[in-house]
């Protein structure tokens, strides 16, 4: 009753009237002072081109403000209305000079209420925008689903990820360790639970305020990054990185159930979340069945004995009367362009010992005379002399090879 009695009055009074609400627009900015309500109105229908996009409501001020954000307009009024669970909450809240509220594609309204320590300006602006950490985040997780076997085996992997988890949960892992050295039944578990809990939001509470960190206590920054980093490379060495396949593998399914959830937590919309996860499984076991079907392929042709049908050679009067007709094919073309308007004989006779001779080619003579034939038969036809020497020639090579290849053979 006394806590109640020393709160101002006008903030437990509940007037009926509803205070006045400011809606934001994306892309402009607000400046205003006092405390006050705002809601943001998502309009815009969500599809698979914001698969990357981020809506955040960005606040900043010279001096310190608190923050209370709902979903929905009706409890931004409950805000207004006094309750000591309420105004507990406000008591206990923590104050910024700077934040930002992360809204998602699917809410259709977000609300808070913004409540500075004094009457000093503050500036609100809502931006919509291309997000390239959630990319990141996707592209992580894909990457360590893909080459999670991989990285299982890596002797690199194994002391950089033991030490990044040293050094990000090191007031875990000594929680965990003394409670090993507890009794187990100890009032000190109350203790452990609290430590635990102490260490999630020291984490949280880290990188809120990481920047800040990193600016104005950078040595103490680095000094925790080299002691913890030291320590955790220790442990690690000591064990060694694993080599008993069991535990690789559960290592190995661990990363690609963790690069699922960077997939999923990396992109907005939910359905392609889903269709990412679902292409990223059939990509990782795409060898399987593609092994299994050139299995099945080669045990088929096993008892299928399909070859392409060689090619049939001419014979030797097919070969003789393809060679006449082209022959003849050919004389007659020739025939034709000399008949042509485009032929001019008069310098073709000028370069030919024999006019006449060609003069009655083109009217219809045979091309070569008769004793021609004959020569020609007599010399290249079966029997001829061309073919003698051809057999003959064959016979001395092999006369010359054969005392070669005697096994045991002199030369002389």
């Amino acid at each position: 009753m006394v806590l109640l009695l020393c709160l101002p009055q006008n903030s437990h009074q509940d007037t009926g009237n509803k205070p006045a609400v400011t809606d934001l627009r994306d892309g402009e900015e607000y400046a205003m002072s006092g405390s006050h309500l705002f809601c943001y109105t998502n309009s815009i229908e969500p599809t698979w081109k914001q698969t990357w996009t981020r809506i955040k409501v960005r606040v900043w001020s010279s001096s310190i403000f608190k923050m209370a954000t709902v979903e929905g307009e009706e409890e931004l009024q409950e805000l207004v209305r006094f309750s000591v669970w309420g105004w507990v909450q406000s008591f206990i809240r923590e104050g910024h000079n700077e934040t930002t509220i992360n809204i998602g594609l699917f809410s259709k309204k977000t609300c808070f209420r913004i409540d500075p320590a004094d009457q000093s300006r503050y500036t609100i602006k809502p931006i919509r925008q291309f997000d390239i950490y959630l990319f990141l985040v996707f592209l992580s997780g894909a990457f360590l689903f893909i080459f999670a076997e991989s990285l299982s085996r890596s002797e690199v992997f194994f002391y950089s990820a033991g030490m990044s988890t040293g050094m990000i949960a090191s007031l875990i892992i000594l929680f965990f360790i003394l409670a090993r050295f507890l009794p187990k039944k100890s009032p000190f578990y109350v203790l452990i639970v609290g430590g635990w809990s102490f260490s999630v939001y020291a984490i949280q509470f880290a990188f809120r305020n990481l920047k800040l960190i990193l600016q104005d206590h950078w040595h103490a920054a680095l000094g925790y990054v080299v002691v913890v980093g030291f320590i955790s490379f220790a442990v690690c060495y000591r064990y060694g990185p694993l080599v008993d396949e069991k535990s690789i593998n559960i290592l190995s399914w661990t990363l690609q159930l963790f690069g699922l959830l960077l997939i999923y937590f990396g992109i907005q919309i939910y359905y392609v979340a889903f269709a990412m996860i679902v292409i990223a499984v059939i990509i990782k076991n795409l060898a399987y069945p593609a092994s299994v079907i050139v299995a099945a392929w080669r045990k088929i042709q096993r008892y299928v004995h399909w070859k392409p049908e060689p090619r049939r050679l001419l014979t030797e009067e097919e070969y003789q009367k393809q060679g006449e007709e082209e022959t003849r094919r050919a004389l007659e073309e020739l025939r034709k362009h000399c008949n042509s308007p485009e032929f001019s004989p008069w310098k073709a006779v000028s370069r030919l010992q024999s006019p006449k001779r060609f003069a009655d080619f083109i009217e219809g003579s045979p091309h070569l005379m008769p004793n021609e034939v004959s020569v020609h038969a007599q010399e290249y036809g079966f029997g001829g002399s061309f073919f003698e020497d051809e057999f003959f020639d064959t016979d001395d090579e092999e006369d010359d090879i054969k005392p070669l290849s005697k096994p045991g053979g002199t030369f002389s």
